[in-house]
């Protein structure tokens, strides 16, 4: 029996200069980059977190705490593969990804089938499985201010075996 699993992921982090913006595993020409343990891509990071909700494990910290200095600078393209190894390991295989971006600036449709490209194939999914939007809040909050980016993300797994401690 397949049992159909959702997930839902956030993450956020603050700009911050001398590193490169990288969102999906893509780097984005802005003068600015996120602060962050791993490369602070907070689009891969709320997928992460999206498909380990969905198959019932830990969080993204859990796996890649940022107490750890062997993964400092990590991609977070390697944390989704790792991920995707965990949900199969898990029995589950990933039936689609869904996520936004929420911020100002810069703008993402010029990248976006990059972008999209790029955790396909990470994520071992079609391109066509991977959906990724952005937003703006109108000026609103930390991300209208143009201080960070933050990103949410839904996934749905299909799993042959159902976890007991679930």
């Amino acid at each position: 029996m397949v049992k159909i699993r959702i997930g839902i992921g956030f993450d956020a982090h603050r700009f911050a200069a001398g590193r490169p913006l990288i969102l999906g595993g893509v780097e984005i020409g802005h003068p600015l980059g996120l602060a962050g343990h791993s490369d602070a891509d907070v689009l891969s990071h709320a997928i992460a977190d999206s498909l380990l909700g969905a198959a019932g494990l830990e969080d993204i910290g859990h796996y890649f705490p940022d107490s750890d200095p062997e993964i400092a600078g990590i991609s977070s393209l390697e944390i989704l593969s790792k991920v995707t190894d965990l949900i199969g390991s898990a029995g589950c295989r990933i039936g689609n990804v869904d996520a936004v971006l929420v911020l100002e600036e810069p703008r993402v449709a010029p990248v976006r089938k990059q972008i999209r490209a790029a955790l396909a194939g990470t994520l071992r999914i079609a391109i066509a499985d991977v959906s990724v939007r952005a937003t703006t809040v109108e000026g609103m909050g930390f991300t209208g201010r143009k201080e960070g980016i933050a990103a949410t993300a839904v996934s749905l797994l299909e799993c042959q075996t159902v976890r007991e401690d679930i």
